[in-house]
């Protein structure tokens, strides 16, 4: 049945991506200038430009490129960047892995510091250490994650030495390098989806506490620990996926922030280069691997849900 479930998803995802791929492709007729003066570059004549939008094809109509670049899509090619001359996807290839490495620690401080705040807080409503809760959360969804990591660069980096201010370092270059280029990034780009956790977890596992069946597990003489970690929290868990799926999307987007805070180069700052550049075929593909990338994760999380519930059923 499970099995049924997910690929009537999957087939469902078909139109929907044919229409994200019409909304990207229309999207990049919005970006200011012209790319083909951009590439003739300053005292071009009208004739080089003119030449130049003709072998781009830049001067067809909007369904005779869009028929074309869903063709080349489906086999496989994202074009050339117009700036750079290389490949789309070898460019994505290249600066995917960097920004996949910055959002995968980001979500990783989100979830560990999340749910430990909101166990902390949702155990003991209106105690201290909840109250406490509510106001860390508090300050990590109104700060700025660039803000948050300037004051981390400043304190932890410049001040103390103890990380590195900017840069990017591979894993298989050096591990440890890696690992020490990734923590400030991690903790500016994962402190506001650790407060968003962090709320839903207090809520949730606060609630769930008051149910029938877990008082009677108290009444039992069952231990604290054991009635929270093996009978509530799976059950509070439901909503606190959804919220990390939430903030999975979300942090899609903050990447591109931090990454210029930080001097790496990933996505996010191809992306702003792409922009800034007028290159149209980069755009269009750094879009369309984030857009998949967050439909690939609403799946997952639909996939969470349902391990979670056995009754809920993917629509």
């Amino acid at each position: 049945m499970k099995s049924r479930t997910i690929a009537r998803r999957l087939i469902a995802m078909v139109p929907m991506l044919l229409l994200v791929a019409l909304m990207i492709f229309s999207i990049t007729y919005l970006v200011p200038g012209d790319a083909a003066a951009t590439i003739a570059g300053d005292g071009a004549s009208v004739e080089d430009i003119a030449r130049i939008r003709r072998e781009l094809g830049l001067d067809r109509s909007f369904i005779v490129q869009f028929t074309s670049w869903l063709g080349d899509l489906f086999r496989g090619d994202l074009g050339t960047s117009l700036t750079t001359g290389r490949s789309v996807w070898n460019v994505i290839w290249n600066r995917a892995p960097v920004s996949l490495s910055l959002g995968i620690s980001g979500m990783i401080v989100g979830i560990v510091l999340g749910t430990t705040l909101g166990v902390i807080a949702g155990t003991k409503v209106r105690s201290v250490r909840d109250r406490a809760a509510i106001v860390a959360a508090s300050f990590g969804v109104a700060m700025p994650n660039f803000w948050l990591g300037l004051l981390l660069v400043t304190v932890f980096a410049v001040n103390l030495g103890w990380f590195p201010a900017t840069g990017y370092v591979g894993p298989t270059e050096n591990f440890g390098e890696f690992i020490r280029h990734l923590v400030l990034p991690a903790v500016a780009l994962g402190c506001a989806t650790a407060a968003e956790i962090s709320r839903q977890t207090r809520a949730s596992l606060a609630q769930t506490l008051e149910l029938d069946y877990v008082r009677t597990a108290r009444m039992k003489g069952l231990p604290r620990r054991l009635v929270v970690g093996k009978h509530a929290l799976k059950n509070a868990a439901s909503p606190v996926v959804t919220t990390i799926g939430l903030q999975a999307t979300v942090l899609l987007g903050g990447t591109v922030i931090v990454e210029r805070v930080f001097g790496i180069a990933g996505l996010g700052t191809s992306a702003i280069e792409a922009v800034s550049a007028r290159d149209i075929p980069l755009i269009q593909g750094i879009v369309l691997v984030t857009t998949l990338s967050a439909i690939l994760v609403n799946l997952a999380v639909d996939l969470v849900q349902m391990y979670l519930n056995p009754k809920v059923t993917m629509s």
